[in-house]
């Protein structure tokens, strides 16, 4: 499975030169945990609500851009790359937000409950469950009498 069929192409951006605290509440507005910061539709960093310092940041976000306070070293991907090297690098890096770009451009964007829900739906095919078999050697009463048997 490719990231062009999982990302949601609705991606919620902002401006670097934004104020922090509107970046914190136009994610509450949207319900949503990470922004993607842009410039002229360029990738220019993510900012989340961990960055924001979350319901209590108040302080942190006070008279601050959303420059001071993203993340610039961001992870991105392209559409083709796979669910799981875009989980394997998600998981590597501990981010939970992918933007999606091609040729520059933001197109899109995968969450770890994106890719979480994806990789749930796989879980649910049927399994085949090897015959379980005992590796202990019988008590040795029982090992003792089946060799007088024998």
């Amino acid at each position: 499975m490719r990231l062009h069929e999982i990302m949601s192409p609705d991606v919620v951006t902002i401006g670097p030169e934004e104020d922090a605290s509107k970046a914190w509440s136009r994610m509450q507005r949207a319900g949503i945990r990470h922004l993607v910061v842009t410039e002229a539709g360029r990738l220019l960093g993510v900012i989340s609500e961990r960055d924001l310092g979350g319901s209590k940041g108040a302080e942190l976000r006070r008279g601050r851009t959303v420059r001071d306070l993203m993340t610039k070293q961001v992870a991105s991907a392209q559409p083709t790359t796979t669910l799981r090297q875009a989980a394997n690098l998600m998981r590597s890096r501990l981010i939970g937000s992918l933007p999606v770009v091609e040729d520059g451009v933001v197109v899109g964007i995968v969450t770890a409950t994106d890719v979480l829900e994806e990789l749930g739906r796989g879980s649910s095919r049927p399994e085949v469950r090897a015959k379980r078999q005992s590796m202990r050697m019988p008590p040795a009463g029982a090992r003792r009498a089946a060799a007088r048997r024998r």
